[in-house]
């Protein structure tokens, strides 16, 4: 008998015994993060905001909290800070030149950036945080282009429809248990993809325990994953799904199956 098909006890540091649903509960419990005036998303952007204002000058027009944080998927451990920065579309600078002079910027105010995808990852008094700088296309809409590294290229998004999406999905809980797990076995799984493969995995899963949602979400990883394609609901030109290489994908089939098998949850997730 497996974890995965146990609805009754898990096993937990040899003498202590609680059942499956507890034991994820106590994780989420666990990784909560703060909303209060501790919470990174409150102070983070009021800490890096005058070196933004300084770069961009007069064509910012925000910077705010996108991401896990917006979203209410964010955990403790193992999540950025992701900060999305609007520029005004009167920006002169290409977008390739608009990552390149903000390093340089956050280079001179003693931080270390680290380029990746569409962002630039600096930490902020001891938090991760990702810099996500766009250049809004018009002023009709909330339409935004951004840079991305691989293939020196770039797509159009609206963040805040990826907010919307996430946050209306009810699967809050399912897809932090799932970044969780992600990071623990160490896989390339960017979060808004993981998103809404687990929204998709549980479309039809409704009233049923938490525990049975996480078997459904590994299943369809290891069943459907490889095949499905994930199109950004805000621009169906950008194929979310193309993100991740056959064999990152291939990683996490391979992942999704051991958990299936594994003997404790303790296994899985921790």
């Amino acid at each position: 008998m497996n974890a995965l098909d146990l609805h009754g006890l898990v096993n937990l540091q040899g003498w202590r015994m609680m059942s499956e649903q507890d034991y994820l509960n106590a994780i989420l419990v666990r990784e909560l993060v703060g909303t209060g005036l501790a919470s990174p998303a409150l102070f983070v952007p009021g800490v890096i905001r005058p070196i933004i204002e300084q770069w961009a000058g007069r064509y910012l027009l925000d910077v705010t909290a996108s991401g896990s944080y917006a979203k209410g998927t964010a955990n403790r451990s193992g999540t950025d800070l992701d900060l999305f920065i609007s520029l005004s579309p009167e920006t002169g600078e290409t977008l390739s030149e608009i990552h390149k002079t903000l390093v340089v910027a956050l280079k001179s105010a003693g931080y270390q950036p680290r380029l990746q995808n569409v962002s630039i990852g600096i930490r902020v008094n001891g938090y991760a945080v990702d810099l996500v700088p766009g250049k809004r296309q018009n002023w009709l809409f909330n339409d935004h282009s951004l840079y991305k590294r691989r293939g020196d290229t770039w797509t159009k998004t609206d963040i805040s429809q990826h907010i919307t999406k996430v946050k209306n999905s009810g699967r809050q809980a399912e897809i932090r248990l799932t970044k969780l797990w992600r990071t623990q076995k160490g896989l390339e799984f960017p979060s808004f993809y993981l998103e809404l493969a687990v929204i998709k995995a549980l479309e039809t899963a409704w009233l049923t325990p938490l525990a049975d949602n996480m078997r459904t979400v590994f299943t369809y990883l290891r069943d459907d994953l490889s095949t499905a394609r994930f199109m950004d609901p805000s621009n169906t030109n950008n194929v979310i799904s193309d993100d991740l290489t056959i064999a990152e994908k291939q990683a996490i089939k391979k992942a999704a199956a051991s958990s299936l098998i594994a003997p404790y949850w303790r296994d899985i997730v921790i």
